[in-house]
């Protein structure tokens, strides 16, 4: 499925369970808040999506303890899974989806290759992390990552 009908999949569903949801958003920079919310009625399942590019902000808007970071980086499964479980915390939303990653061209290095991505999904049913590794430029491997993000919590609707 491409972004559009992700969103709208997510979207039905979402309604039909009155369920609402945030994004925690790192190399995407809202991109995934802004899929959803190019949908006319968002508001009844898109509560707030917080963009933490920063690892500071990762910190004082989530709460990611800061040598959570500084001990695994911030492209890691323990800050993919800090960040959508304190999008969790910081908001009435049932579900949430983070996301942080190298969407490149700079910044990528042996360990972390531009285009890995760490995903985080909260749920009921607890938190879920996966990694990825896309291919392509800066924007194929964000539009990659929001896919992603949409489908993997699509995936995981109660």
């Amino acid at each position: 499925m491409d972004t559009p009908e992700l969103v709208l999949a997510l979207a039905r569903e979402l309604k039909r369970r009155d369920l609402m949801m945030a994004t925690a958003e790192s190399c995407t920079g809202g991109l995934i808040a802004g899929a959803c919310t190019d949908v006319s009625g968002s508001s009844d399942w898109f509560e707030r999506g917080f963009v933490t590019y920063s690892n500071a902000a990762k910190t004082e808007l989530l709460g990611v303890p800061a040598e959570l970071i500084e001990h695994h980086g911030a492209v890691s499964e323990p800050v993919a899974r800090a960040m959508a479980a304190g999008a969790l915390a910081h908001s009435p939303a049932q579900l949430t989806v983070a996301v942080t990653g190298v969407a490149g061209p700079t910044g990528g290095s042996a360990d972390k290759p531009v285009g890995t991505v760490w995903f985080g999904w909260a749920t009921p049913a607890g938190t879920f992390t996966e990694h990825q590794r896309f291919d392509g430029d800066r924007a194929a491997v964000r539009a990659a990552t929001v896919r992603h993000a949409l489908a993997g919590l699509l995936q995981r609707l109660p």
